[in-house]
């Protein structure tokens, strides 16, 4: 099945809805959802980005983000694909296009928050590069919460 990635703003409906849904993914696996503060504008432009992905009838499959963290840091956020296109390489596709747009932010690493009930989703990020990291942000207390990062590739021009 092919995707297309496209540029949406976090507050978009389409965003919304797929959040809804990694929400209730999170409830059934942890019993209660991600409880991160994020805003709105914490995804826009210059200062952090999120993707949302159709298939090829055009349907929302997927989505994901990142927003500015300190400095030099994106922290991604609401990586989610839908259980019908899962195992298709949508999820890694999803953190390359994140990737991809931080790196072109001027951003150095990319950062995340992830846990024990999520094997299938750490053992892609550690597939892709992803190692563990010092604890930040909302979760870096809990004694469950595994912290990863990646540093972007940077050319030399």
């Amino acid at each position: 099945m092919q995707f297309t990635l496209s540029r949406t703003p976090f507050d978009s409906p389409v965003a919304q809805q797929l959040c809804a849904e990694l929400h209730d993914e999170y409830v059934r696996r942890y019993g209660d959802g991600d409880g991160t503060p994020l805003e709105n504008g914490h995804f826009d432009q210059p200062h952090g980005d999120f993707l949302v992905a159709y298939d090829e009838d055009g349907v929302p499959a997927g989505c994901g983000g990142w927003r500015a963290h300190e400095a030099t840091d994106a922290e991604m956020k609401r990586i989610y694909v839908r259980e019908g296109a899962r195992r298709q390489g949508l999820a890694k596709r999803l953190v390359a296009a994140v990737e991809a747009s931080a790196a072109a932010a001027g951003r150095g690493r990319v950062i995340l928050e992830s846990g024990p009930k999520q094997p299938e989703v750490i053992a892609m990020y550690r597939s892709i590069g992803y190692v563990d990291i010092a604890p930040f942000g909302y979760y870096a207390y809990e004694d469950d919460s595994l912290h990863l990062g990646k540093d972007l590739a940077t050319e030399e021009h």
